[in-house]
């Protein structure tokens, strides 16, 4: 078996803390990548200007950059508050203590968070983050953190 139940609390193998500790460290990656692609839309893609724009066709360019800056300061803040709680992560998996308690709540935050923000919309937005963008932001680190939710409540023995 995978846990040792005790009366005061269980205890994590060190097969489960790897696996979950490999799922972690993919979610940081995943978390950085997250970091990087408003900023490569700001100097790169363009995506979010031309969004402002189509939003707000009206709007003198310095306000377009304002709101633009604004959106993409925002997945930015998002990404840095997501890459805090991966190192949070991490360091729960790998001293062992409250890895399942740890993962569980990251994961129902940063997919509750993810979803507010890859579906928010207001004023000519239908949205306010572009579709790819709102997407790849919630996608890329959900996958890692599903899975180190479920490293952390398996039973395998493996």
């Amino acid at each position: 078996m995978s846990t040792v139940a005790s009366p005061r609390r269980t205890v994590v193998t060190p097969g489960r803390r790897r696996r979950v500790v490999q799922a972690v460290q993919v979610g940081l990656v995943m978390q950085l990548i997250c970091l990087a692609l408003p900023l490569l839309d700001l100097w790169v893609f363009g995506s979010v200007e031309r969004h402002v724009r189509a939003a707000y066709p009206d709007w003198p360019s310095a306000d377009v950059m304002a709101d633009r800056n604004a959106i993409l300061g925002g997945l930015v803040a998002v990404s840095l508050l997501g890459l805090l709680g991966w190192c949070g992560a991490w360091w729960s998996a790998r001293s062992g203590r409250g890895v399942r308690a740890v993962a569980t709540t990251l994961f129902a935050v940063g997919v509750t968070v993810l979803l507010s923000v890859a579906g928010l919309s207001g004023g000519a937005y239908d949205q306010v983050v572009p579709l790819w963008l709102g997407i790849t932001s919630l996608v890329l680190p959900a996958l890692p953190g599903l899975t180190a939710v479920l490293a952390a409540w398996s039973r395998s023995t493996r």
